[in-house]
């Protein structure tokens, strides 16, 4: 477990470093492995640059995904079987916009884009107001984004075998039920934690002051302890909840294609959700400033984004492109009979 030492100063302010075992001039940051992996600039600024690419990635297939969606709404209103298809426009459009700024707020923890994108823009702003950057995307990712996004995943897999669609608006309301006490845990532990200064700083804090990729003073955001358990619960219970869902399809389903599909997204949920839970914890045993630590962080950001992913193709992209062609299937039959009408000898 990540063991930091508080060093009170006379302004007031309490920083932490790791503890130092030898008066060497550059000690090193690991807590309690040795550094096995080289903590240059060339590794951090690469850690991030292949965030931003897995970022831009996921974004291109969300607005590939809009794309499908605003097609089909729009097909769905000249061709009246397609309507039945299209019930649930809101909830993909849901699931598509949350993996969206899901990947944007991932921009916020990452050095070097704030370095370059966002300080020169707040030129006065100082390390207080960068650990409030860090904790509204830590509240945004393990309190809102994510969780929305799972849980809107599960809810088109449970409405996927039912013969009566709610209706768009009761859908929505039942989303944001269903997330808001997530979010407001979030933001009660990171910005009212009841145990600040009682407690190790990796308990609570969302960040440490510490060196970019430039030399240059930044704070860098981490994942509290309480969050991480706070996300933890709700990846056990979401678990169950995924997988008794996706064995009540399964039951029901004889299409084998179909079979497949929920297959493949019941694996990948669960190994993403369980490889996440895994490099959190494994990331409290280095400060962001370790190579490993971003080694951990990148693993899973990874995972999460192909869940993402794979959730927008399954549960989007391919039901989209079979009512297409079921719809295509169902014109042939109606335009030959236009065209025996007009043409007898045919």
């Amino acid at each position: 477990m990540r063991k930091l030492l508080y060093l009170h100063r006379d302004d007031g302010r309490t920083l932490f470093q790791p503890p130092i075992s030898s008066p060497s001039p550059s000690p090193s940051p690991s807590l309690i492995f040795p550094d096995f992996f080289p903590s240059i600039p060339v590794a951090k600024s690469a850690f991030d640059l292949a965030t931003l690419s897995f970022i831009a990635g996921l974004i291109l297939l969300s607005l590939l995904s809009l794309s499908f969606i605003v097609y089909l709404r729009l097909k769905s209103r000249r061709l009246q079987h397609l309507e039945n298809f299209n019930s649930l426009w809101t909830v993909r459009l849901l699931l598509v916009v949350l993996s969206s700024v899901w990947a944007i707020n991932e921009i916020l923890r990452l050095p070097l884009v704030r370095r370059r994108y966002l300080y020169p823009f707040l030129p006065s702003i100082n390390l207080q107001q960068q650990a409030n950057i860090c904790k509204v995307h830590v509240v945004l990712s393990l309190g809102l984004f994510e969780p929305s996004f799972f849980i809107t995943l599960l809810y088109l897999v449970n409405v996927s075998i039912k013969k009566k669609k709610p209706s768009r608006i009761w859908a929505l309301a039942s989303l944001f039920m269903v997330c808001s006490p997530m979010t407001m845990l979030q933001i009660v532990f990171v910005y009212f934690s009841p145990w600040e200064g009682k407690m190790p700083r990796f308990m609570h804090g969302s960040s440490v002051p510490g060196n970019d990729m430039f030399g240059n003073r930044t704070m860098l955001c981490t994942y509290p302890f309480f969050s991480c358990l706070i996300f933890g619960a709700f990846s056990v219970v979401y678990a169950m909840a995924f997988l008794l869902s996706c064995w009540r399809v399964m039951a029901l389903v004889i299409n084998k294609g179909m079979r497949n599909r929920i297959n493949s997204l019941a694996t990948v949920v669960m190994v993403a959700l369980s490889a996440q839970i895994v490099c959190l914890s494994l990331s409290w045993l280095w400060l962001p400033e370790d190579a490993a630590y971003g080694f951990v962080v990148l693993a899973m950001f990874l995972f999460v984004t192909g869940s993402m992913a794979i959730g927008e193709v399954i549960l989007v992209i391919k039901p989209i492109t079979d009512a297409l062609a079921a719809g295509a299937e169902v014109r042939r039959p109606a335009a030959a009979a236009e065209e025996v009408e007009e043409n007898p000898s045919l």
